[in-house]
């Protein structure tokens, strides 16, 4: 545990109270993309499967378990108690394009060639793209709601400070995990547009835009 891990983990956890409480006080998902909430339950799925055989600690027990029971609580927020102010007509990503080349990655680069290390890989590199369905969904609309915006940043910085865990690791501990690395770099070079426009915008009180 270092304190940039720290801070990702709690910046993971801010963008996910900040999702729960936009839907659960405007009664409404609108705005919010079934199909990326979909795949980050199935990365938090795939990831933590190992949460009955392989104890780490008490700290990451309680995250996995955060992660997967909201993940699925979230689901049935979009799907069942609110799903008739879910907007279909603009969270039209074609999901297979993404997991079809994620399962293809997680078999030929993995740790080791098995059930639990393919899995892992899969959620990894999966996780990289996940929020691919909820940009394309604010940019077909053509703008985000402000509590939108937040969640995007915080789950974006995330991922940013986890890229400063892994540096950290590799100078203060020896160790590397490049799998880890190449997806986050990915992943947070996809919000970088997002990054900017919410620096420049939203922080100044102005809608938030992305270009179609």
């Amino acid at each position: 545990m270092n304190i940039f891990r720290l801070l990702g983990d709690l910046s993971h956890l801010l963008a996910i109270v900040i999702l729960l409480l936009k839907i659960w006080k405007t009664r409404s998902c609108a705005g919010i993309s079934g199909k990326s909430q979909f795949l980050f339950a199935l990365v938090y799925t795939t990831r933590y499967l190992d949460l009955l055989t392989n104890y780490v600690s008490l700290y990451n027990s309680f995250m996995k378990v955060v992660f997967i029971a909201t993940s699925y609580g979230t689901l049935y927020l979009m799907y069942v108690k609110f799903r008739a102010t879910y907007d279909r007509n603009h969270d039209t990503f074609r999901v297979e394009l993404l997991l079809i080349p994620v399962a293809a990655l997680a078999l030929l680069f993995n740790h080791e060639f098995s059930v639990m290390e393919v899995l892992w890989a899969f959620s990894i590199y999966l996780e990289a793209v996940a929020i691919l369905p909820q940009l394309f969904m604010v940019s077909k609309t053509g703008e985000a709601e402000s509590i939108t915006s937040h969640y995007l940043f915080a789950l974006g910085s995330y991922r940013a400070l986890y890229i400063l865990n892994w540096i950290y690791r590799y100078y203060g501990e020896s160790f590397q995990d490049w799998i880890a690395v190449i997806a986050g770099i990915v992943q947070t070079i996809l919000y970088c547009d997002f990054f900017y426009l919410y620096i420049t915008k939203v922080l100044k009180g102005k809608k938030l835009q992305l270009p179609a």
